[in-house]
Formats: C-alpha cells, sequence, structure tokens
C-alpha cells in the first residue's frame, strides 16, 4: 500500500482523482493528515502553483504527498484564464460568476478552442517529479449540464458531442485532462514500487 497525501482542500479534485487509482494507492487528504491551512497560489504558472502546493505539504509532513493544479486556457483571450481560473471573477471561487465572464469575454468570438491543462508535482521520498495532462476541445456559447464542476458546463472536448458537465464522471474521464495526468504519475509509480 502506498500512501500519499493529496495538497488540496477540492472535494471535487479529490473525488475525480480517487476514481482513478489502484487499490493499492492510498490517497490522504488534507483534513485526513491534520492539515487545515489553505495553500496560497501566488505563481504565474500552473506548474509553479501545484510545486507550490506539494513542497508546502512535504515541508509540513516529511511524506509522501502530491499537489495539483488546473488551468483552461483559451488562445482567443491570449491564454485566460489560465492560472487565475478559479479566481477569474474574484477571490471567492463563484463556478457561476468565472462562467458568466468567460462567457462575456468570448462573446465576439467565432474561434472558441480552448484547452484544460493539468500539472501533478509529486514530492516522492524527498525529489520532486513533474507529470502533465491537457485536453482540447472548444468553449460553448452557453452552459450545459449540471455535473461536474468550474468550467465543465461550457467546455466541449474534441470527439464528443457533450460538454464535461453532461458527462457522468466515468464518461468524463475518457477525455479528462487530469486522468492523463494521473496515468503518468502512476505509471511512474508503478515503476518505483516494482524496484
Amino acid at each position: 500500500m502506498i500512501d500519499l497525501i493529496f495538497a488540496t482542500q477540492n472535494q471535487h479534485k479529490v473525488q475525480e482523482i480517487a476514481q482513478l487509482l489502484p487499490p493499492h494507492l492510498h490517497v490522504i487528504t488534507m483534513g485526513e493528515a491534520g492539515i487545515t491551512q489553505d495553500i496560497p497560489e501566488p505563481h504565474d504558472t500552473i506548474a509553479a502553483n501545484a510545486h507550490e502546493k506539494s513542497k508546502t505539504i512535504y515541508a509540513l509532513t516529511g511524506k509522501n504527498c502530491f499537489g495539483e493544479d488546473t488551468g483552461l486556457v483559451v488562445p482567443a483571450l491570449n491564454g485566460e484564464p489560465g492560472v487565475k481560473s478559479a479566481r477569474y471573477a474574484g477571490n471567492d471561487k463563484n463556478f457561476d460568476a468565472n462562467i458568466n465572464k468567460l462567457l462575456q469575454n468570448m462573446a465576439s468570438f467565432t474561434v472558441r478552442d480552448a484547452y484544460f491543462l493539468t500539472v501533478i508535482s509529486l514530492v516522492w521520498h524527498g525529489k520532486t517529479y513533474t507529470f502533465e495532462g491537457r485536453c482540447d476541445g472548444i468553449i460553448t456559447n452557453s452552459p450545459s449540464g449540471a455535473n461536474g464542476f468550474g468550467y465543465d458546463p461550457v467546455f466541449k472536448p474534441i470527439g464528443s458531442d457533450k460538454t464535461f458537465g453532461e458527462m457522468l464522471l466515468n464518461e468524463k474521464n475518457k477525455y479528462s485532462h487530469r486522468r492523463k495526468a494521473v496515468d503518468a504519475l502512476l505509471t511512474f509509480l508503478n515503476a518505483q514500487v516494482a524496484l
């Protein structure tokens, strides 16, 4: 059994990642580890914020852990919301307000390409490793679906006629940026265990 502390307070992310992991990998939430502080995301890249999370938890516990950061990137908006995806419309992290701001900012665009980027930063026995996952798609003209979280109701991945918000979690995981990053993490961990 491998224990890993997941450096997040976001229960949606815990749920998504937990469904992707094999039984021999046990994710410990920050709450279960007795950590209640909010980890800042002060950096200007998704990768740097993921590293901030894992390094903070490792400094507090000295245990194997990982942090994750995800952003929605819209090239037509010069990469917005990007690293500020969760706080796009303000520091209260209001999903509906973020979606409304995104749709308003994209109102005049016909090219609506976008992608989600997930970066996982793993601290494994004191060394840091990075894993990425990306999902390309488009931003829809209006929200559709009540599943998922964040921008899921307005993001339609390439190859699907549904938004993430219209998909059940197992269906979303066929396309998900987060699943791709987790797959890369698992490949690494499985190789370590086999050594």
